[in-house]
């Protein structure tokens, strides 16, 4: 076990005498030592409350006979940072969590983890360093956020975002924006929405590393505390059979979520992340396989933005496990996998009730008879493009309109903001790519103001960046490769007819291969936009989007 390595015997004497100075007794130190990594901070309003989850997590282990110690990790609030230089920093925490996690693990020899994590980056960056760390681990989120209610209609942060929309087109006042603006967001917790950090609370409890409710208990319920210790019990459960994180994501367990994914309707980022954390424990994630997993998957769920139901109405309709037990009717599983619950996924599921059919969708009776996201190629994205078909209205599955050329997601604001886009159009975002922007900005803000400019329906939006859980319409990202590296999309002009097919999975540029060669010979890079710092080691080290933005060292050439 670590704790041999920092603990036991006289050569760690002066270890020993470093835990006497944090306090910590000679029964303290001779019980298992459990890391609870807290994503505890003030500015993040999923984040406000971990004090009190940690907490709770502390009595569980110590309950259970370990010695809790508490060391932090980093959180964005991607809301927060949205529309400014602020979004380059979001997506590239992620491996700062997982690579601050590792090194903080590894150097103080603990023998398992708590992960609290709850909004977008920490999930998947505490997911990527349990695989790495690989000593048992248990995650307990947050919890989302209640829904806001303004005229008695349920809201969310995405329902803001499009306020302001609206109020630049004039069809809401400057009291009905502030209306929204002060309900809105109503607690603390992670954005109400099936969001990127909901998305991502309920795939860990797909993949098996977060107990029961993980995904779907509010914030503000007490029940949510009684997680909290019971997940500090379950880690030296976890600790006394050995059972690690590889143990229990193996490759199974990424399709299980995948499959999930699709049945919820996730945030399209769940397809970076996923990739990512599958990376971790070796295996070769090609997005283009996600097709084939929602060609058969209906889709359950239609959760904000895709539809009216919230976090909150998902939890009282049985949560994750009553979606999973509706998709295992048809076998649509694996269930021999091991969780930690201690108990395996059919085990864990075998007797959760769907107690609303309208919320969760009887698998008899599905919104759509395919998934919730889908990954469109053709001449624009050789290598992929990721969209949540969910949350397209019909007239747009299948779409073809002129381009309309941005090199920055700002450019692109003012023109729709400023009625220059009209009905019709294909805006197309480029140069914000991971390597381009650097760090892959999220595009909510073009989606909500065409949504609030009364074009959801009518106009398309395709980028080499990403878009938040919020997006909703025809929005497509990740196209790969980005423009930095001299994809495709770097080759569009003002006016090229894009051709958008989401039922065939295809998006092309109507511009014939001899004119796109031309092009590309004409092409040059251009100058990185940041050059110091983190952002710069980052884009110099990030993949592309359809391999889920993975770092990598650059090989000699």
């Amino acid at each position: 076990m670590p704790k041999e390595n920092v603990v036991d015997g006289v050569k760690n004497a002066p270890h020993r005498s470093l835990f006497h100075a944090l306090g910590l007794t000679e029964e303290e130190q001779a019980k298992p030592l459990i890391g609870i990594v807290s994503s505890y901070n003030e500015i993040v309003p999923g984040h406000m409350n971990l004090d009190k989850i940690v907490e709770a997590v502390k009595l569980g282990v110590a309950m259970a006979g370990g010695t809790p110690i508490v060391f932090p990790a980093i959180a964005v609030c991607d809301g927060i940072a949205m529309g400014h230089t602020g979004m380059k920093y979001s997506l590239v925490t992620r491996d700062l969590i997982a690579d601050s996690t590792e090194a903080m693990a590894l150097a103080h020899g603990f023998d398992g983890l708590v992960m609290v994590p709850n909004c977008d980056k920490n999930v998947p960056g505490l997911l990527m360093a349990a695989a790495r760390v690989n000593i048992p681990t248990v995650f307990v989120s947050g919890g989302p956020m209640l829904a806001g209610r303004v005229e008695g209609q349920k809201t969310s942060l995405s329902s803001m975002f499009e306020a302001v929309g609206s109020y630049a087109a004039g069809t809401i006042t400057a009291d009905d924006l502030a209306e929204f603006e002060n309900k809105t967001c109503p607690t603390c917790g992670s954005c109400s929405g099936m969001y990127t950090a909901n998305s991502m609370n309920c795939l860990t409890e797909v993949l098996g590393m977060g107990l029961k409710g993980n995904g779907t208990i509010p914030a503000v319920y007490s029940e949510r505390i009684r997680l909290a210790k019971h997940a500090g019990m379950q880690v030296m459960e976890m600790y006394k059979r050995n059972i690690r994180p590889r143990d229990i994501m193996t490759k199974e367990a990424v399709l299980n979520a995948l499959t999930v994914d699709m049945a919820l309707g996730c945030s399209t980022n769940s397809m970076l992340h996923l990739p990512a954390i599958a990376h971790e424990i070796g295996m070769d994630f090609d997005i283009s396989f996600a097709n084939e997993i929602s060609e058969k998957t209906p889709n359950l769920c239609h959760l904000a933005p895709a539809g009216p139901t919230y976090m909150e109405d998902l939890n009282e309709a049985g949560g994750v496990y009553a979606v999973m037990n509706e998709l295992n009717k048809k076998g649509l599983l694996y269930t021999d996998l091991m969780t930690v619950t201690g108990k395996t996924v059919g085990e864990n599921i075998e007797h959760v009730v769907n107690r609303n059919p309208e919320v969760i969708r009887p698998i008899d009776n599905p919104y759509t008879p395919t998934g919730g996201l889908a990954v469109l190629k053709g001449n624009l994205a050789p290598d992929g493009s990721v969209v949540k078909r969910s949350a397209v209205v019909d007239e747009m599955l299948v779409h073809e309109g002129p381009a309309r050329v941005f090199d920055c997601e700002e450019d692109a604001i003012a023109a729709i903001k400023g009625g220059k886009i009209v009905a019709g159009d294909v805006v197309v975002i480029r140069y914000e790519g991971p390597k381009g922007g650097p760090g892959m900005r999220e595009m909510l803000n073009p989606t909500s103001a065409i949504a609030g400019m009364g074009l959801g329906s009518s106009v398309a939006l395709i980028t080499d960046g990403r878009f938040s859980g919020a997006s909703r319409g025809a929005s497509i990202g990740h196209v790969s490769p980005e423009a930095a590296v001299g994809g495709p999309i770097a080759l569009v002009e003002e006016g090229d007819l894009i051709q958008i097919d989401i039922p065939n999975l295809s998006i092309h540029l109507d511009v014939s291969d001899e004119e796109l060669a031309k092009r590309k010979a004409n092409w040059t890079p251009r100058e990185p936009k940041v050059t110091t710092g983190y952002l710069a080691r980052y884009a110099a080290m990030v993949t592309s989007g359809n391999r889920g933005a993975i770092l990598e060292v650059p090989k000699a050439k």
